[in-house]
């Protein structure tokens, strides 16, 4: 994230918040409700309105880069899509609730507000943005050092932004073979003659974007932009070393880098999840509680023996802790370090615990494990101590998926990689998809994925 952005969020996000403020206060104007209770909670339906504005924009990422000729189309089109879900939950709700006239009306007027406003704010933001774009075309000249792939996406992000479009003067080839992959008319010296073009051409900056293994290369460059009062700034592979998911950041006086950065370790989407979590637990054994009294009085006039199975399974940071389950079997593995799984036709699965596997209803007491902070309701499914060795032996990266909480239904299961992991394909796609999950997780990847669990025709395809 640049410094440009990261300046640019908070106005975008204040803009926003304006805007909604700004349609609620003025539609409440013209439809003022004279009940004393919403009154008294205006202040409370303002808030949740904002809430949930942001909510839905953070995950349509409408508060992504600032920068581009293309903002203004880019930022309406996520602005707009952004307004159009939120109509649609206040639709829903207008459809499920029985709301007085004057309340209908004024969500009416709010929800006619917000677009309204938000053309004439987004333009004014627009208006105040592009004399600083433009003045920085003036200002800027710039040489990218490198002729490889690190160089050419420098370039591209540059080049993305339109006030750096015209301020790279070329590349410096740093190769001894001649440019990689670039254009003749790109590259307008080589190392060797870097301090003469710099004699003759002037540049504000040089941007370096080499290898950590040229090393000799990148003091020499250093040496001449020195000479002549040239500006330098380097850009370090981390991709190049350590893969995707890099994010570097300031502690103190060091600059740290997360080798795997993902979506979760940003605290906005982490909290978003854990609310969801409690809500959705919450609200679930609210509605279960009764039939968890059928169920179990089901279970203990099937076969002797307890209601609930208690194993233990590995969960976020491997630290093992005990999963509640409805028991569907008549001699449950030992709880700690049992490794008979369980197979297709199992002659130790009840009748019914045969019923409550095909349905995954033998998980749903894990929602008490939800809210005891140790499970989440998507996430990696937690495995047994022997099998996660295994896994964790055979499996690259497997370990990262104990990044997070483990869930109750995760992206696997309803991809149809639930059940054994017997063969090398059902381990590498078990993990695989898992790790999917962590790297593109999204409030509405969640939501996207509890419908598959319980609509989902591949979720149950291999229940047993």
């Amino acid at each position: 994230m640049t410094n440009l952005h990261k300046t640019n969020v908070p106005i975008l996000v204040f803009w926003d918040v304006l805007n909604l403020s700004l349609a609620f206060f003025i539609s409440l104007y013209f439809y003022r409700i004279n009940d004393s209770l919403f009154q008294k909670m205006e202040v409370v339906f303002l808030l949740s309105l904002i809430s949930l504005w942001l909510i839905i924009g953070y995950s349509n990422k409408l508060y992504g880069e600032w920068a581009g000729s293309s903002f203004y189309k880019s930022r309406m089109t996520k602005y707009f899509k952004t307004y159009f879900i939120l109509a649609g939950i206040i639709g829903i709700l207008y459809l499920i609730f029985s709301f007085p006239k004057d309340v209908r009306n004024l969500l009416m007027a709010i929800l006619v507000g917000i677009p309204s406003l938000g053309v004439i704010t987004n333009s004014l933001v627009i208006r105040f943005y592009t004399p600083i774009r433009d003045r920085r075309v003036k200002m800027s000249t710039t040489l990218i050092a490198g002729s490889g792939d690190l160089a050419k996406k420098v370039a591209a992000s540059l080049e993305s932004n339109s006030y750096a479009k015209l301020a790279i003067q070329g590349f410096i080839d740093c190769s001894n073979d001649g440019q990689v992959g670039l254009k003749k008319e790109r590259v307008v010296t080589n190392l060797e003659s870097l301090k003469d073009y710099l004699k003759d051409n002037f540049a504000d900056e040089i941007i370096i974007a080499l290898p950590y293994n040229q090393l000799d290369r990148i003091k020499s460059i250093v040496e001449v932009a020195d000479f002549h009062g040239t500006r330098i700034r380097f850009i370090p592979d981390y991709q190049g070393v350590f893969g995707e998911n890099v994010k570097s950041y300031q502690f103190g006086d060091l600059q740290v880098v997360n080798v795997r950065q993902l979506p979760l370790d940003n605290w906005f989407p982490n909290f978003i999840k854990n609310v969801f979590d409690v809500v959705f637990a919450s609200l679930a054994l609210i509605v279960l509680s009764p039939f968890f009294f059928v169920i179990g009085a089901l279970i203990k006039l099937d076969t002797p023996g307890p209601v609930f199975y208690t194993p233990v399974r590995i969960g976020k940071g491997g630290k093992p802790f005990k999963v509640y389950k409805f028991r569907s079997m008549e001699s449950c593995d030992n709880i700690i370090g049992g490794t008979q799984s369980t197979v297709k036709n199992d002659p130790r699965i009840t009748k019914v615990g045969k019923f409550l596997r095909k349905y995954s209803i033998d998980e749903m007491p894990q929602f008490i494990n939800v809210l005891t902070g140790e499970m989440s309701v998507v996430g990696p499914r937690p495995h047994r101590l022997f099998l996660n060795q295994v896994m964790q032996e055979s499996e690259d990266k497997y370990m990262v998926r104990h990044y997070y909480k483990p869930g109750i239904t995760g992206w696997a299961q309803v991809n149809g990689w639930r059940g054994p992991l017997e063969t090398e394909n059902q381990k590498k796609q078990r993990t695989s998809h898992d790790l999917w999950y962590l790297r593109h997780w999204t409030f509405w990847l969640d939501i996207k994925i509890v419908w598959l669990t319980i609509f989902g025709k591949k979720t149950h395809k291999t229940a047993f």
